[in-house]
C-alpha cells in the first residue's frame, strides 16, 4: 500500500503529460459529448442500434438540443413500436408550430423554433398521472391529458430514428421518409425513465440518460457526427463503469486488501487533486476477465468473451462503477476524454498491475440528487474565449462550475453581476438657468459618481407642470414661484458593499442642497429601489458579417467577439438595462469594425419563403448599408438583386409594420445615394404600393417613415366614409417628413404642410362590396424615380418638378372619372417668378415605352400664389407641380456664374462712370457741345442703375417693408432713366447726322433733361399710385418661407406692371435705336460710295464709330429678347458681360480713346514730362473749335462737301467732340 502511495506523485505528472498529448485526439472515443449531428439535405440517418434496450417505460422523460438552418418542416425524433405505423414517440414541426405524438396521437403547439439558434426541447409522460408536458428552453409549453385507453406503457424495443422519419420495410430494414428531414443541427438526445419536473430537467441538464445516452455504440448511422466547439455542457459529478484485471507482481504480497480499497487508492493516485472519488461499487469478481464489446451488455453487465487470467489467487478480475466530483465543473467532452486517457494507462507499483479495459471504459455525467447540495448549471452553447472572445461565467453558477472548457486543474474566480438600483427623485430649482436639465444631470452624476463605484445610467428628467401647491415633508410650495423636475435613473454599483449601505449612500448624497448664485436646487423626495435585472442570454445571430454566438452576459456588460472579417479587429454588443421596464435585452451588434463576409449579389443564393422573408430584409438592409457605406452607389446587378429579393418578401409573405418599416429604410437609402434607380423605378413604386396593401397590422391605421419617404394606410369603414385628408411636412434639413391624417374631406391644405391630397366621398363608388377597405397614402421627398425626358432632356430642360410628389390610392380599385375631383396642394419647391407656367401633372406608366413619364391628363391647375398651387384631377395615382422656367432657363451652376459676372461687371462700370463723370464735370472744354451733355446724363442714369443694382440685395436683407419698395422703385427709375437717355441719344444723332437741313431748337438740352429724367419719373409714379405692393422682395411678404430666402431681391413682383413697364418700354427704345443705327450707316455708306477718295481712309475708325454708336444706343440689350432656343446660355452670357460693363464701354470710347480728353488729362492731371503746356497749338485749336459751335445756323452743304469729314462727323457726333451742331443751346 506504501508502494503505491510513493508512486503517486510521479505517476500524476506522468498522467497529466500524457492526457494533454492525447486530449485533441478521439478517435478511440464514442461519446457524442462536444459533437453534433449535423443534416444538411443529403439522406442522412441516426437510428439506434437493433440490439439496443428500451424497457417499456411507464414514464419517461425525453430531451435534446435543435438547431434548425432553414425554415422547413422537420423531423426531431420517431420511435415506433416494432412492426407498428403510428409514432409511439415523436417530435418535429414547422416554421411557427410544433407537433409532439404520443401512442399515436399528435399534439400541435404554437411556438416557432428561431433559425440558426439552439433550442432545447423535453417531453415529459407520466402513465400514471395520464400527463404529457412539452418544455421549449426550459420553459414550460404545453401540458395535455393523455388518451386513458392502453397502451399505458411505451413499446419496448422500437425503432428509433433522429433528424427524419422514417418506417420498417419487409426485410425489417428502417428506411428513410422523405419529405420531412431536418434541415440543421441535432445534439444531446438522451431519455430517462422517469418523469422529470421542470426544476429537475433544469438541475440535470447536462446528465445523460439512463435509457438512452449521447454515445456511438447506441446508434447505428450512416453520416459521422462533426464536433462542435461552440457547444458545451459543465458538469461536476460523472458516473465511471469498466472491467479491471489485477495482476500481482512477481513478489506477491498480502492479497487480502478489499478491491474497493485497492481501486479507491489506484484513482486517487492517478486523478489530479480537484477530482474527488466518492462511491466504488464492484461486481463479477472473477478469475477470468471479461471483454466488453457490446456498449448495452455493458450496462447488463454481461460478459461476452473472456481471457484467462495468471494463476495466482491474488489476480482478478471485475467491474466496477465508480462516482466521482470535478471541481470546478468543466464540459463534460473534456472530462471523458480526460479521464478515459488516465485510466487506459496500466498502472504500475512492487506488489500489483492494474488494468481497465479501454473498450469497457463507460464515463458519463449522472444524476447530482443523491450526491449534490447545489444545483448543477444549464447548457451553455457559447464560444470559447480560445476563438471567438471571453467567455463570462454566469451569476447564477456555483463556484465549481464553469463553461470555458480549459483543462481540468484550472480553478476560476467566479465574476458576479454589479448591484443596480432605480432612482425616482423630485427636486425643487429657484432661478432661472438656460439649461437647467444640463445642471441637474451634471449635478446628480458629479454626486454619485465621486469614487468611481457607481455609474448613473439612463438619466431621464422632465419638468412638473402642477398649478396647485404641493407639500414635501412639511415644505410649502408653489409651483409659480419654483419649477419642480421629476428624475428617473439607474445606479450602477461595482464594489462589494451591503445594499442596506447603498441606498443609505444615495440617499444621504441626494439629499444635500446645491447652491450656485441664484440657482438653488433642493430634494423634495428620493425612492430607492434595488432591482435584480437578469442576464440576457445566450443569442445567435446570423448577419452579413458571420454567425456570432454572443455569451450570456450581465447587465450593462458590452461583450466582445473577434470578427469573422478581419480576425484582428472585434465586435461588442451590450446587455442595456431599460430604464421603463428594469429588463435586460441585448442592443444591436456594434460590427463597426467588421467586413461583412457575404455580398449583395449572393443574395440571389436565399430563397425567400414566410418563415425567413423578415430575416431576408434584415439581411438586405445590412448588406446595402455596408456597401453604400464604402461606395456611393450600387452597381446595377446589385440593385437589380435588391430590388427582386424585396418584391419576393412582398409577395410570398404577409408584410408587418416592422418589416415594411425596413423595407422604407432600404428603398429610402437607395433613393439618398448616386445610385441610378431609373431602370428600376416603376418596379420600385409597385413594390411600396403592394407593401401597403399586403401589411398586416392592429388598429386601423399605421404611418411608417423614412428619410423623404412616407406611407400611411388608413382602414377605412366603407358605411361611414365622408372623405380623407392627408398632409405632409417635410424640410430638407430634416429628412424625415411627417405625416397628418384628417378622417374627412377639407378642400383647404393642412396647416404648415408641404403637401396636401383630400380625397372626396365620391370615391365610395370604387370601394370593393366589404366592410373595411384600405387607403394608402404614399409621399416622396426625392425625384429620382420620377425621372422623365420632359425635366431632363436638353430640349425640355425648362420644365422642371417644383414640388414633391404625393399619391393615393384604394386597394383592388382603379379609380378615374371622378365626378368630384381629388384636391392635390402642392407647395412649391422655388417660389414661382413673374412668366413662370406652373402645371399639376401624374405619373403616368405607361409613358416613355412603359418607363413613365408625367401627364396632365384629367388634372386641372389653379395658382393660388407663388409659393402654392392646387390640382383638382379626377383620378388617383402619383401627383405633382412642374414649372415651365423659360423666363430663366438656366442651370444652378449657369446661374451662379451669371450672378457673379452681373455683380463683377456692374461693379467695374460704376467705377468707370464715376472717372467718366469727373473728367467732363472737371474740364469745361470738354462739356461745351449738346453730345457731351447728354453723355454726361447718360453716364449718371448708368451709375445709379448700377449702384442700386450692386446693393439690392443688401437692403433686401433687411426685410424692411417700406425700404424694400423705395429700393425697387429707385431701380426701377434709373433703369428707365437709362433707357430714356439712350433713346434721346438716338434722337440727337437722327437730328445731327440725318436731318442735316437748318434747324433750331430752343433750349435743346434742358428739353433732353425733362423728358430723360421727367417721363421715368412719371412711370415710376404711376405705378406706386395704383400698387405700391407691386414693388417687393422676391419672396413673398406674406410667404411662410421669407426667412428661408437665400437670395432676396427687392424689384417688381406684378408681372402686369413688369410687362407693360419694363419689357414694352425698353422694346420701344431699343426698336427706335436699331432704327437710328439702320440709317445711320446707310447714310454713311452712300456717302462713302459718293467719294471714292474716301476708300483710302483707314476701316478702324469707322469701326470704332460703330462699336462707340452701339454702346451709346444700347443695341447689346437686344439680346435679352432673342435669349431662348438652344443658344439661350450663350446668349445670357454675353448679355451679362455686355450690359454691365456698359459704362466701362462708355469710358473706353469716350474718354479712354478721345484724343482731347487724354489732352486734358495730361495738361490738369499729370506731372513731368508728361504734362503739356496749356498754351500748346492743340489747346488753341481747341479754342477756336470751340467758337465755331456757337454758331446757331450751319449750311447742309457745307457739311456734306466731303466724305471724309461726314465719315468724322459720325464718330465725333457719337463721341461728343464733334464741333458741328446745328440746334441752339
Amino acid at each position: 500500500m506504501n508502494s503505491i502511495r510513493s508512486l503517486s506523485s510521479l505517476t500524476i505528472c506522468l498522467c497529466i503529460q500524457l492526457s494533454l498529448c492525447l486530449l485533441g485526439s478521439t478517435s478511440a472515443s464514442t461519446s457524442l459529448w462536444g459533437k453534433t449531428l449535423h443534416f444538411k439535405g443529403r439522406p442522412c440517418v441516426w437510428q439506434l442500434q437493433p440490439d439496443a434496450v428500451v424497457p417499456a417505460l411507464k414514464e419517461l422523460s425525453v430531451c435534446v438540443l435543435l438547431r434548425r438552418s432553414y425554415a422547413t418542416t422537420w423531423t426531431g425524433f420517431i420511435y415506433k413500436a416494432p412492426g407498428g405505423r403510428n409514432i409511439e414517440l415523436g417530435l418535429g414541426g414547422t416554421g411557427a408550430e410544433l407537433s409532439v405524438w404520443l401512442f399515436g396521437e399528435e399534439w400541435l403547439i404554437k411556438k416557432e423554433l428561431k433559425l440558426h439558434k439552439w433550442h432545447s426541447v423535453c417531453l415529459t409522460w407520466s402513465g400514471k398521472a395520464q400527463r404529457l408536458r412539452i418544455y421549449v428552453n426550459g420553459n414550460s409549453q404545453h401540458e395535455a391529458t393523455v388518451n386513458p385507453i392502453p397502451p399505458k406503457q411505451l413499446a419496448q424495443n422500437g425503432t428509433l430514428t433522429l433528424g427524419v422519419s422514417h418506417y420498417v420495410d419487409k426485410n425489417g430494414e428502417v428506411q428513410r421518409e422523405n419529405g420531412k428531414d431536418l434541415l440543421g443541427e441535432i445534439g444531446l438526445f438522451r431519455m430517462w425513465a422517469r418523469e422529470w419536473s421542470a426544476e429537475e430537467l433544469k438541475r440535470q441538464s447536462c446528465a445523460d440518460g439512463d435509457v438512452l445516452s449521447w454515445d456511438l455504440r447506441q446508434w447505428k448511422y450512416n453520416c459521422p457526427p462533426e464536433p462542435d466547439n461552440n457547444l458545451h455542457c459543465a458538469w461536476s459529478l460523472y458516473k465511471i463503469k469498466m472491467w479491471t484485471s489485477i495482476v500481482h507482481s512477481t513478489k506477491p504480497g498480502n492479497c487480502s486488501m478489499s478491491l474497493e480499497n485497492i481501486t479507491r487508492n489506484w484513482l486517487e493516485s492517478i486523478f489530479p487533486h480537484n477530482i474527488s472519488v466518492h462511491n466504488i461499487f464492484v461486481s463479477s469478481q472473477s478469475h477470468t476477465c471479461n471483454v466488453v464489446n457490446n456498449f448495452a451488455a455493458l450496462h447488463m453487465q454481461q460478459p461476452q468473451e473472456s481471457r484467462a487470467l495468471s494463476n495466482s489467487p491474488c489476480d482478478k478480475c471485475f467491474s466496477c462503477e465508480v462516482h466521482v466530483n470535478v471541481d470546478p465543473a468543466a464540459s463534460v467532452e473534456v472530462v471523458q476524454a480526460n479521464l478515459t486517457v488516465l485510466l487506459s494507462s496500466t498502472f504500475s507499483s512492487d506488489i500489483l498491475n492494474l488494468t481497465a479495459d479501454p473498450d469497457s471504459i463507460s464515463i458519463v455525467p449522472m444524476d447530482p440528487f443523491s450526491l449534490m447540495t447545489k444545483p448543477p448549471p444549464t447548457v451553455s452553447t457559447g464560444v470559447t474565449s480560445s476563438e471567438m472572445g471571453p467567455t463570462q461565467s454566469l451569476p447564477a453558477r456555483p463556484a465549481n462550475m464553469s463553461t470555458t472548457g480549459e483543462p481540468l486543474d484550472l480553478n476560476e474566480t467566479v465574476v458576479g453581476p454589479d448591484t443596480f438600483f432605480r432612482v425616482n427623485l423630485t427636486l425643487s430649482m429657484t432661478g432661472t438657468p438656460t439649461k437647467p436639465k444640463e445642471i441637474i444631470e451634471k449635478l446628480v452624476k458629479e454626486k454619485l459618481e465621486v469614487n468611481d463605484t457607481m455609474v448613473v445610467l439612463n438619466l431621464i428628467i422632465m419638468e412638473n407642470f402642477g398649478r396647485y401647491m404641493e407639500q414635501y415633508d412639511g415644505l410649502m410650495l408653489f409651483n409659480g414661484q419654483h419649477k419642480q423636475y421629476h428624475c428617473t435613473f439607474h445606479v450602477q454599483e461595482h464594489s462589494i458593499n451591503s445594499i442596506a449601505e447603498i441606498k443609505t449612500f444615495i440617499n444621504a448624497t441626494l439629499m444635500t442642497k446645491y447652491e450656485n448664485g441664484s440657482i438653488i436646487i433642493e430634494t423634495l423626495d428620493v425612492a430607492i429601489k434595488h432591482i435584480v435585472p437578469e442576464n440576457c442570454l445566450e443569442e445567435t445571430t446570423s448577419t452579413i458579417y458571420g454567425q456570432y454566438i454572443w455569451p450570456e452576459a450581465f447587465p450593462q456588460v458590452n461583450q466582445e467577439m473577434k470578427c469573422k472579417e478581419p480576425e484582428s479587429e472585434k465586435a461588442s454588443r451590450l446587455c442595456k438595462l431599460d430604464i421603463e421596464t428594469d429588463t435586460t435585452t441585448w442592443a444591436d451588434p456594434d460590427m463597426t469594425n467588421c467586413n461583412p463576409v457575404v455580398t449583395i449579389l449572393e443574395l440571389n443564393n436565399i430563397t425567400v419563403t414566410t418563415g425567413n422573408a423578415a430575416e431576408v430584409v434584415d439581411v438586405i438592409q445590412d448588406l446595402v448599408d455596408a456597401q453604400l457605406g464604402n461606395t456611393a452607389e450600387l452597381s446595377s446587378s446589385e440593385l437589380d438583386t435588391v430590388v427582386e429579393k424585396l418584391n419576393q418578401v412582398v409577395d410570398i409573405s404577409i408584410v408587418k409594420p416592422a418589416v415594411g418599416a425596413k423595407i422604407f429604410n432600404i428603398v429610402a437609402d437607395i433613393l439618398l445615394s448616386k445610385t441610378d434607380v431609373t431602370p428600376v423605378a416603376n418596379i420600385v413604386l409597385h413594390l411600396t404600393d403592394r407593401m401597403g396593401a399586403n401589411m398586416n397590422f392592429q388598429g386601423d391605421s399605421v404611418n411608417l417613415t423614412a428619410p423623404s419617404l412616407a406611407l400611411s394606410m388608413i382602414n377605412v369603414d366603407t358605411d361611414e366614409f365622408s372623405g380623407l385628408t392627408f398632409g405632409v411636412s417635410f424640410s430638407s434639413s430634416n429628412l424625415v417628413p411627417k405625416t397628418f391624417v384628417n378622417q374627412s374631406f377639407t378642400s383647404e391644405p393642412l396647416p404648415e404642410t408641404d403637401a396636401t391630397i383630400s380625397l372626396p366621398s365620391a370615391l365610395y363608388n370604387f370601394f370593393p362590396e366589404r366592410n373595411k377597405t384600405r387607403v394608402q397614402f404614399q409621399f416622396y421627398g426625392t425625384e429620382e424615380l420620377f425621372q422623365d425626358p420632359l425635366t431632363t432632356t436638353a430640349i425640355h430642360s425648362s420644365w422642371i418638378l417644383n414640388s414633391y410628389i404625393v399619391s393615393a390610392s384604394i386597394n383592388d380599385s382603379y379609380v378615374n372619372n371622378l365626378k368630384d375631383p381629388v384636391v392635390v396642394t402642392h407647395r412649391h419647391k422655388n417660389p414661382k417668378q413673374p412668366g413662370d407656367r406652373v402645371q399639376c401633372m401624374f405619373w403616368d406608366f405607361q409613358n416613355n415605352g412603359g418607363q413613365g413619364g408625367w401627364n396632365s391628363t384629367g388634372c386641372e391647375t389653379q395658382s393660388i400664389s407663388p409659393d402654392q398651387t392646387i390640382c383638382f384631377c379626377d383620378h388617383l395615382t402619383h401627383f405633382a407641380v412642374l414649372l415651365d422656367v423659360s423666363r430663366a432657363p438656366v442651370s444652378e451652376a449657369d446661374n451662379q456664374i451669371l450672378t457673379l459676372i452681373s455683380y463683377l461687371g456692374c461693379g467695374i462700370s460704376s467705377i468707370f462712370l464715376g472717372i467718366t463723370l469727373l473728367t467732363y464735370l472737371a474740364f469745361e472744354q470738354l462739356r461745351r457741345d449738346h453730345p457731351s451733355k447728354i453723355l454726361i446724363n447718360l453716364s449718371a442714369a448708368l451709375l445709379g442703375m448700377s449702384m442700386l443694382f450692386l446693393l439690392d440685395s443688401w437692403l433686401s436683407s433687411f426685410f424692411n417693408y417700406g425700404l424694400c419698395i423705395a429700393t425697387a422703385a429707385t431701380l426701377h427709375y434709373f433703369l428707365l432713366a437709362s433707357f430714356t437717355w439712350m433713346g434721346l441719344e438716338a434722337v440727337h444723332m437722327y437730328l445731327a447726322l440725318v436731318k442735316v437741313f437748318n434747324i433750331y431748337i430752343p433750349s435743346y438740352i434742358l428739353k433732353f433733361c425733362v423728358a430723360g429724367w421727367g417721363i421715368p419719373l412719371v412711370i415710376v409714379s404711376l405705378v406706386l399710385a395704383i400698387d405700391k405692393d407691386a414693388y417687393g422682395n422676391a419672396v413673398r411678404k406674406d410667404s411662410a418661407v421669407v426667412l428661408q430666402s437665400t437670395d432676396p431681391f427687392c424689384w417688381l413682383q406684378n408681372d402686369v406692371f413688369f410687362y407693360v413697364t419694363v419689357v414694352a418700354f425698353v422694346l420701344l427704345i431699343l426698336l427706335c435705336n436699331v432704327s437710328v443705327f439702320i440709317v445711320v450707316l446707310i447714310q454713311i455708306r452712300q456717302m462713302r460710295a459718293n467719294k471714292p477718295s474716301a476708300n483710302s481712309r483707314s476701316t478702324l475708325n469707322d469701326l470704332r464709330a460703330v462699336a462707340s454708336l452701339t454702346v451709346l444706343l444700347g443695341l447689346t440689350w437686344s439680346m435679352g429678347f432673342f435669349s431662348f432656343g438652344p443658344a439661350r446660355v450663350v446668349l445670357m452670357y454675353l448679355f451679362s458681360i455686355f450690359n454691365t460693363l456698359q459704362g466701362f464701354f462708355v469710358f473706353l470710347f469716350h474718354c479712354l480713346m478721345k484724343e482731347n480728353v487724354r489732352e486734358q488729362w495730361r495738361i490738369h492731371w499729370c506731372c513731368g514730362c508728361f504734362r503739356l503746356n496749356d498754351y500748346s497749338d492743340w489747346s488753341r485749336s481747341v479754342s477756336v473749335g470751340g467758337h465755331c459751335k456757337k454758331n446757331n445756323l450751319v449750311n447742309s452743304d457745307s457739311v456734306a462737301s466731303d466724305n471724309t469729314s461726314t465719315i468724322r462727323k459720325v464718330s465725333d457726333s457719337s463721341t461728343g467732340s464733334g464741333p458741328k451742331h446745328h440746334q441752339g443751346a
